[in-house]
This record gives structure tokens, C-alpha cells and sequence, in this order.
């Protein structure tokens, strides 16, 4: 019953997405297909598993919205009464091995409500701005990564020939590079970074990006501290913190002013813009994806309730329909028994 609530899902994103999934959009005929196929080429395969971001957790808890966010949105959620919450929590990258001590990115999937028009679903990420603006752009940085047979290793020189005309993509290298590591997935902050739209009940549109901004205490992991974590640290600190009580974010939302850019994920938007604090989650249970609720769950930042809607961002069509084709690829292998021989003692997903 997830998988088929997950495929179904699938049919109410947007338009927009399946457009683009078809080609009809921009000069190139770039569709998701050969935007996940770029991807799984630089890598083992994991069938079964997310081909990106495979490695997480399942979470659960729940959503209260404030009268700062009913303001700015009709969506149920900001209403003041508790909203169920499915959710996960994640690493980046391909390989559901992972080691967590060596992922720089942290990861929180969402999903808002029960199966019916009021369903929200989002995917933020630890980073505070995409490392390009385009689909076309993404497609070219992922065949910069593939590993040269010779080496095992991205070819340094086709990298660089990317960076050199993508800067955007060099200023995320170097965030990566700088930024503290947080120690847990409870204490990380995690951004829309695509631009959205809040319709208020008069009709009103504003233009926003949101972070989940957590209420624990960050600590930042230097090198040595990364270095004796173990590999799976992340779930077993959210398990400790779990245990001893719920943990919270609040849903912090950033106003667009006149000339932001809102349909490019790869530029911040300055400091200096209005925020509201919207609501606060509140997580109260975790287990594994094998077993949890949201190991089906396609995620897709496209999937709105009534009161909020996309933007123009290319990005956002375009993760909605690579998500689309990722699901479908691994609930194929699913059916076929194709599941990772590495964790056939349990469920795969």
C-alpha cells in the first residue's frame, strides 16, 4: 500500500515537472532519464535504493503552525492545530553504506498531512544555496564527477573546466570546503533553497524560501573528532537524543524583496531579508528506512497543498521529475527481487 500511495503521489505533481520530464522545456532536449542515468554512471549500483541521498532513517513527529505563517499562507498546516509528520533523515550521496563521518551533506525529507489535498511535501538540505542554476548545468557537473576508468577518480581537468565557467559552483566548493560539520542531525539547519510562493486568503502572493532552524545546540566537528566518528553516528545520536525526548525546528521563512533572484537556487538571498517563524516541528520517533513508513515515500518538493505553490525555478521541475524517475526505477527493481545483496537479511529501500 506505500508503494502504490507513493506512485500515486507521483500524479499530482506539477505540470511543470512531467514537461520537463518530456523535454518540451528550454533548447536542449535534457529529461530526467539521462539526468538519473549521469548519475547512476558514476557509481556502483544500489538497487532498491534512492539514487541519491540512499542512506537515512525514517522519522515521525509533528507540525503547529504559528498566525505569523496562517498570514502569509492558507495551507492547513499553519492553522495552530498539530499536522502529522513522516519524514527522513539522510546523508548525500549514492551508497546506502555510507560512512557518515565522510558525508558532507545532511538531508530532511518531509511530508505534511495525510493522503489527501493538504499534503505537503519538501526536501531541504544543509546547504544554504545549489551549486547551479539549471538543469543543463547540473547534467554537465555530473559528468564532470564520472570516475576515469584509469584512476577510479573524477578527471581533475574536466572539473576544473566546469568550475571555470560555472563560479556559482566554485562558491559552493568552497562552502563545502570551509562551513562547519554539525555532529548530529538534530542540531543541523536545512534550506529550501528553491523559491516557492505563499498565496494568503485574499489572494496575496509572496515569494519565500524556508529553513528548518533547530532548537539544539550545534557543535561543529573538527577534523580529528570526524575522523574517530563512526560510521553510522548520525542515527544512533538522533536515537540517544530521541530517547531522552522530542527534538524541534523551527520552520523560519524568508520574504523575497523586489529584484531577489528567485529562480536561481545558486544565489542567497542577502541576510537582511524579513523573516517569520511560521511554525515549529517537533520529531518524537525514528527507526530504520527498511522498516519505516517513509522508505516508499517519493519526496517531491512539488507535491503543495492549497496556499502554496512553485516557482519559476528550473531546478524545482526539474528534482521533481528526477525524483519521479528515481522512484520508478527502484520500485521496478523492488518488484524484480533485484534488491541490494548487501542488506538481503532485511527489506530494502
Amino acid at each position: 500500500m506505500l508503494a502504490f500511495a507513493g506512485i500515486g503521489a507521483i500524479a499530482l505533481g506539477s505540470a511543470s515537472a512531467f514537461a520537463w520530464t518530456a523535454g518540451w522545456l528550454g533548447g536542449e532536449r535534457l529529461t530526467a532519464p539521462r539526468v538519473v542515468n549521469a548519475m547512476e554512471a558514476n557509481g556502483p549500483a544500489h538497487p532498491g535504493f534512492r539514487r541519491n541521498h540512499a542512506k537515512g532513517v525514517c522519522v515521525a513527529g509533528t507540525f503547529r503552525g504559528t498566525e505569523q505563517g496562517q498570514a502569509l499562507s492558507t495551507a492547513t498546516v499553519f492553522s495552530g492545530e498539530p499536522v502529522p509528520v513522516l519524514g527522513r533523515f539522510s546523508i548525500g550521496g549514492p551508497n546506502p553504506h555510507g560512512a557518515d563521518n565522510s558525508a558532507r551533506v545532511r538531508s530532511m525529507a518531509l511530508q505534511f498531512g495525510g493522503p489527501d489535498a493538504s499534503q505537503w511535501r519538501m526536501a531541504l538540505n544543509s546547504f544554504p544555496f545549489f551549486a547551479v542554476a539549471t538543469p543543463q548545468a547540473f547534467h554537465q557537473q555530473t559528468l564532470a564527477k564520472r570516475p576515469d576508468p584509469a584512476t577510479g577518480k573524477p578527471d581533475p581537468a574536466a572539473m576544473e573546466g566546469f568550475l571555470a565557467t560555472h563560479p556559482q559552483a566554485r562558491k559552493f566548493r568552497q562552502w563545502a570546503k570551509t562551513a562547519p560539520w554539525s555532529d548530529s542531525w538534530a542540531n543541523t539547519q536545512y534550506n529550501s533553497v528553491n523559491a516557492f510562493r505563499f498565496i494568503d486568503a485574499d489572494g496575496s502572493e509572496r515569494l519565500v524560501r524556508w529553513s528548518m532552524r533547530p532548537h539544539a545546540a550545534v557543535h561543529p566537528l573538527d577534523a580529528a573528532e570526524r575522523e574517530r566518528a563512526d560510521a553510522d553516528f548520525l542515527a544512533a545520536d538522533l536515537q540517544t537524543r530521541l530517547a531522552q525526548g522530542s527534538v524541534h525546528w523551527d520552520m523560519v521563512v524568508t520574504l523575497a524583496a523586489a529584484g531577489d533572484p528567485v529562480n536561481d537556487p545558486s544565489r542567497p538571498w542577502p541576510g537582511t531579508r524579513e523573516q517569520v517563524v511560521a511554525g515549529t516541528l517537533t520529531l518524537v520517533h525514528a527507526e530504520p528506512q527498511a522498516t519505516g513508513e517513509c522508505r516508499d515515500v517519493n519526496f517531491d518538493p512539488l507535491i503543495l497543498p492549497s496556499g502554496v505553490a512553485a516557482s519559476d525555478d528550473p531546478i524545482l521541475a526539474a528534482r521533481s521529475a528526477a525524483y519521479s524517475q528515481s522512484f520508478n526505477r527502484r520500485q521496478r527493481e523492488i518488484a524484480l527481487g533485484r534488491g541490494d545483496a548487501a542488506t538481503a537479511t532485511e527489506p530494502t529501500r
